[in-house]
């Protein structure tokens, strides 16, 4: 595992109009609809920066997902190499952790790309225009750091479109395992950093 943060994309971005298939093919165009709020998580089975938080996160954004919100969890880790995230695997974390909301493959990992996501698990969310007003970190828990679990920075974006309220700019980075990019897909942003 390679420690990484997220590169926090420039706020006011559109979602991005592509199409991915859940663990039962379904497919989903993620910028479609009219929500209150539009939730995005890249997250996978393996990670323990992921596992830290699954318990608190299926609670979260189960009940964002009865009320109104859009919600979907990403995988875009490279399957073929990294066997604890195939799609058996995502099965039974959604039976596990009860997971509503769908449970996206991004097998070509183009929607990673084009969140500019480095890790896992990473946050984005966007408003009822579709403009992103918060990316980063669910909460400031780690493993190991005896901070409570309770997706406070998810929490304070989900409070503030239910209540019509303006979202301040203290925004952290999300911190996790890198994603598992296939062999000769690492996109050109990290090869910047």
């Amino acid at each position: 595992m390679t420690l990484t943060y997220s590169s926090m994309l420039p706020l006011g971005n559109k979602i991005p109009s592509l199409i991915l298939s859940d663990v039962n093919q379904k497919k989903y165009q993620l910028d479609e609809g009219n929500y209150k709020g539009y939730i995005f998580t890249f997250i996978c089975n393996h990670c323990p920066y992921v596992i830290h938080i699954k318990e608190k996160m299926s609670e979260l954004l189960n009940n964002a997902y009865v009320n109104n919100f859009s919600v979907f969890a990403i995988n875009s880790n490279d399957m073929d190499n990294y066997p604890a995230d195939n799609k058996e695997m995502m099965i039974n974390d959604i039976k596990k952790f009860n997971y509503e909301f769908p449970y996206l493959i991004d097998k070509s990992q183009s929607v990673a790309k084009s969140f500019q996501a480095m890790c896992t698990p990473e946050f984005y969310i966007f408003n009822n225009k579709k403009n992103l007003i918060y990316r980063g970190r669910f909460d400031k828990s780690t493993p190991g750091n005896n901070e409570v679990t309770d997706g406070g920075d998810l929490l304070k974006v989900i409070n503030s479109i239910n209540n019509g309220k303006i979202l301040d700019s203290d925004q952290h980075p999300s911190m996790g395992c890198n994603i598992k990019w296939k062999k000769n897909n690492e996109p050109d942003y990290i090869k910047k950093i």
